[in-house]
């Protein structure tokens, strides 16, 4: 027997329809199905609604049906959240293993080592050109440096040379001398200063000769308790041969200190007697008459000097 589904919703027990119970159909197929055709064409269009609403889904539906909707995915979390990152490398740890690809941003950082490089090279490339601008505008303006009056420094003074012949101030006249006040046993100051003194002269006799022949440098002892003549005349085999040395009993000395206002005094005396003597380190330049016309510092160059000696012996006062 072949039941359509019409009669397998009405032919339960204790079910009843409006309508009578179809008797069963038997027979082939094909005359069957006409006959469940019929009969559901025969049923009011709302009933085949209720029916069809009504109707059990079979177990393959069910399946095709959970099968067709789409299986939510696990929530998975984003590999850069808990990346941790390399300082200046600008790629997280892991995280091309973690995201498997692509992360949607450039993996190089905005500071890398090569860039600290050039901000290293740049920085100390910045701090030499400073120091070398700095010394230069020093130098520029040591040079324009510009006194005016005259300094109550100097004045009539007595010693003797080499010779033990009696010198004076005097004796200086017409000639622009370099003076300068050390002591023979200095150990490095007093040398370096009398060579400066020495280029000068080397330096003015080449480029202006004329000039030369007017300047006289002076070299004072002011330990003449050591420095006797015949000392002198040893030290004086190591420096220029137009140096004149003179030196004096201690009062003289100390006299001619005090008008050029020179600070001296001993320092780390031994037990032996041995000392050195602390020291003003100053070049007194004075004029052909005898007055100071300049002062040059230890931080001088010779180049300085000799554009300071050129400049006062050259100047031309315009009253």
């Amino acid at each position: 027997k072949l039941h359509c589904s019409y009669y397998q919703s009405h032919s339960r027990p204790g079910r009843h329809s409006d309508r009578a119970t179809p008797p069963v159909i038997e027979g082939n197929k094909m005359s069957s199905l006409i006959a469940c055709r019929r009969l559901v064409a025969r049923t009011k269009p709302e009933r085949r609604v209720q029916l069809r609403q009504r109707r059990p889904e079979s177990s393959g539906q069910r399946m095709a049906t959970q099968s067709t909707q789409p299986t939510p995915k696990a929530h998975k979390p984003s590999p850069i959240k808990y990346a941790k990152t390399s300082a200046g490398s600008g790629d997280p740890e892991g995280l091309s293993a973690a995201g498997g690809g692509s992360t949607g941003f450039s993996m190089r950082g905005p500071v890398t080592w090569p860039a600290l490089g050039l901000v290293a090279v740049a920085a100390a490339s910045a701090v030499a050109y400073y120091k070398i601008e700095r010394e230069r505008r020093l130098e520029n303006a040591m040079g324009k440096i510009v006194s005016t009056g005259k300094p109550a420094v100097g004045g009539p003074w007595s010693l003797v040379d080499l010779d033990g012949n009696l010198v004076t101030n005097k004796s200086f006249e017409g000639k622009w001398t370099l003076l300068y006040f050390g002591f023979a046993r200095c150990p490095d100051i007093c040398p370096s200063e009398m060579v400066k003194v020495g280029k000068v002269m080397d330096t003015m006799k080449e480029k202006f000769p004329e000039l030369a022949q007017n300047v006289q440098p002076i070299f004072v002892s002011i330990d003449p308790a050591r420095d006797s003549l015949k000392a002198l005349r040893d030290y004086a085999k190591d420096f220029h041969p137009s140096y004149v040395f003179l030196t004096g009993s201690p009062e003289q000395v100390q006299a001619m200190a005090k008008k050029y206002r020179v600070y001296m005094s001993k320092a780390d005396e031994t037990e032996d007697g041995d000392y050195l003597v602390d020291h003003s380190i100053v070049i007194y330049f004075h004029d052909d008459s005898g007055d100071i016309a300049d002062c040059f510092t230890q931080s001088m160059r010779p180049s300085d000097v000799v554009e300071k000696v050129i400049e006062r012996m050259t100047f031309v006062p315009s009253y």
